[in-house]
């Protein structure tokens, strides 16, 4: 690319004053010669020195790229999400229709500040939730990370933006008693306490279960199918990692299923609404699950927490990171340790007491008394 510095004085038309612009002319690897005005020739300058610094690092973008509008890209850029599940770009719609559009539809991708992006989020963290405005502030970064891709932008103007911080969350753990306790109390929907609450599946991967995916003898199921609801509609896709994956059913759970799955043909769901619909967790929780959950002492208790249930109950078992790791389906033993790393204390325990047990059998010597130890230092002084 060839950078020329190049002013003129240009004489407006129409009666009107004379005007003086200052023009800065560059030409790219493809021969297309650029240009852009200004008022001011010390504002020419510092854009081709700009221009000149971009080239040098090879970062060089066309400025006339970042002249569309947030709204007009945040259009294009939705459409090439093809990968997304339905409840997520339903979501991103939501945030962008609600959030992003209003403060930023009518800006340039180039006209967007790093100050004007804190201040956006400062002032949702005053009305919005800490999970809102960090939502809405990913979704913009995500946008503009593209647009640099594209070469629309040199870099993302939002990167570094402070966010407000989450609030933590303490996660309740049921033990086995409270377990049987709230599957007597749901009735013959209590299987469904159970499958939750012992192979740490979601509920959408529950309810999208069919008879078909339920291994001879009810020993595994196949869980390569989820059930999300997108605007009042449930939409069957992948998992949420699009991964499949086998979990295991405990003994006691078996009859159960195979007395569910006893007269359905193989593509019939396993686990339905009483009137054979598909099962939707709202109606469940007003049906049964909330009444039961007051009435055994744990109020306030949501079918996810039996997910989290499961992993501290196959951890306290004597199960490891990467057997929790498949079972929750989760897509790294990062991931899983991130979520339950505390519950993994009592193995390292065990495994600190295993360790010792195995050298007191080994023949490893007793340590020798410090007053009979010569180090080096003792050697050397008395030569």
């Amino acid at each position: 690319m060839k950078l020329a510095k190049v002013y003129r004085r240009v004489r407006a038309r129409d009666g009107k004053p004379d005007l003086v612009t200052y023009e800065a002319r560059w030409r790219e690897a493809d021969g297309r010669q650029r240009k852009r005005a200004f008022k001011k020739k010390s504002d020419a300058d510092r854009f081709l020195t700009s221009i000149e610094s971009t080239l040098h690092a090879g970062s060089y973008v066309d400025p006339s790229r970042g002249r569309v509008t947030v709204g007009e890209y945040a259009e294009r850029w939705l459409a090439g999400r093809t990968a997304l599940k339905p409840k997520t770009i339903s979501s991103y719609l939501s945030l962008l229709n609600n959030r992003l559009l209003p403060r930023w539809g009518t800006v340039r991708l180039d006209r967007v500040t790093y100050e004007d992006v804190a201040s956006w989020v400062a002032e949702m963290s005053t009305a919005l939730s800490p999970s809102t405005t960090r939502q809405a502030y990913h979704l913009l970064t995500s946008l503009l990370d593209e647009a640099v891709k594209g070469r629309r932008l040199p870099t993302n103007p939002a990167a570094g933006v402070e966010l407000p911080r989450l609030p933590r969350k303490s996660r309740r753990y049921l033990n086995h008693e409270d377990v049987s306790r709230l599957a007597d109390a749901c009735g013959k929907d209590g299987v469904i306490v159970l499958m939750l609450a012992y192979t740490g599946i979601r509920w959408g991967e529950l309810a999208a279960i069919r008879v078909r995916r339920v291994a001879p003898g009810v020993r595994r199921i196949h869980i390569e199918e989820a059930m999300t609801e997108v605007d009042g509609k449930a939409v069957f896709g992948s998992p949420k990692t699009h991964a499949d994956r086998w979990v295991a059913v405990p003994g006691f759970l078996r009859a159960d299923i195979a007395a569910l799955m006893a007269g359905k043909s193989p593509d019939s769901l396993l686990f339905t609404s009483p009137k054979g619909d598909v099962l939707r967790v709202g109606n469940f929780r007003r049906a049964r699950f909330d009444r039961a959950a007051a009435l055994v002492g744990l109020a306030g208790l949501v079918p996810h927490e039996l997910r989290h249930t499961a992993a501290s109950l196959a951890i306290a078992s004597g199960a490891n990171v990467k057997a929790v790791q498949s079972m929750l389906g989760h897509a790294s033993a990062a991931m899983t340790l991130d979520g339950y790393a505390g519950l993994f204390s009592d193995e390292l325990d065990a495994v600190a007491d295993r360790l010792s047990e195995a050298r007191e059998r080994s023949t490893v010597p007793p340590l020798c008394p410090q007053s009979t130890v010569t180090t080096l230092a003792d050697h050397a002084a008395s030569r």
